[in-house]
């Protein structure tokens, strides 16, 4: 069996302000692209993972790993004494704003359910999700939504003003971690998300963190500098906290010529051109 781990792009991204625990209230757009990481699993005797694919490296197969603690806690939930194998493709970048981690595990959610004949209503499954982290709710579903809190309340959304819309995803190269850029936050709070269709709503808004994870990672601005001057870019912006930035498109091949300049002009950057899903 095989599962997607659907990349995760905040269209927008407003920090409203810091909670009493230390972490940020925010207001986002989830949306999701129709590639991302692959995970396999097969039946076990116990819980194992590999990693393979171009990121493969950076990926520890220990018991810390997300996967395997979403694994861990859905035998816990179920009391389910089966085990599996699994081997996560990792064909993302790492800490790069996507959904990585947390899109990996809600993957595993997803598969072991199927491979292990759990149900996948009544909510078990969304609360092992929050324990796991603020973005693994919205990765469960992997379909567009509003995030509140820390982005861990989800509210499903309308997302036909941007089903299929082509979509570039462009990477420097450089890991940013998530707490360093929320650390460097300006502290200011720039005014609440217009709830419009979700494609007005994130051509007016922002995304808060992208002077931070400028300064941080200077390459970051380059990339967008360098998406802002494309034909046919309708929206460009910093995903998450970094340090992936993308392009929508209203024409395929304008995101096409896109990802060709950007392959010959910097040959250093991934790059990804899929579509939002719906």
């Amino acid at each position: 069996m095989e599962e997607v781990a659907f990349a995760k792009l905040n269209l927008a991204l407003h920090v409203r302000g810091k909670l009493p625990d230390g972490y940020h209230r925010i207001e986002t757009i989830f949306a999701f692209t129709e590639a991302g990481d692959l995970l396999n699993a097969a039946a076990s005797d116990g819980l194992a993972l590999t990693a393979s694919g171009p990121f493969a490296a950076n990926i520890p197969t220990g018991s810390d790993n997300l996967v395997l603690r979403a694994a861990s806690a859905l035998q816990r939930r179920y009391d389910v004494s089966a085990g599996a194998t699994l081997d996560l493709e990792k064909r993302l970048p790492v800490a790069a704003g996507i959904g990585g981690g947390s899109a990996d595990a809600a993957a595993a959610l997803r598969l072991l359910a199927r491979l292990w004949g759990l149900p996948t209503s009544g909510g078990a499954l969304a609360a092992i999700a929050e324990a796991l982290g603020a973005d693994v709710p919205a990765c469960l579903t992997s379909r567009p939504a509003w995030g509140e809190g820390k982005g861990e309340w989800v509210v499903p959304a309308d997302g036909a003003s941007i089903a299929g819309l082509p979509v570039l995803l462009v990477n420097p190269g450089v890991a940013l971690p998530t707490g360093a850029v929320f650390s460097a936050w300006s502290g200011e709070d720039g005014g609440p998300l217009a709830r419009d269709s979700l494609l007005d709503a994130a051509l007016a808004g922002r995304n808060d963190l992208e002077t931070a994870a400028c300064r941080i990672v200077p390459e970051i601005g380059a990339v967008l500098d360098s998406l802002r001057g494309i034909p046919g870019a309708r929206l460009v912006r910093m995903s998450g906290s970094g340090a992936t930035c993308f392009a929508i498109f209203e024409e395929e091949r304008a995101r096409d010529v896109a990802a060709e300049r950007m392959s010959a002009g910097h040959p250093g950057w991934w790059h990804l051109a899929t579509r939002l899903r719906a």
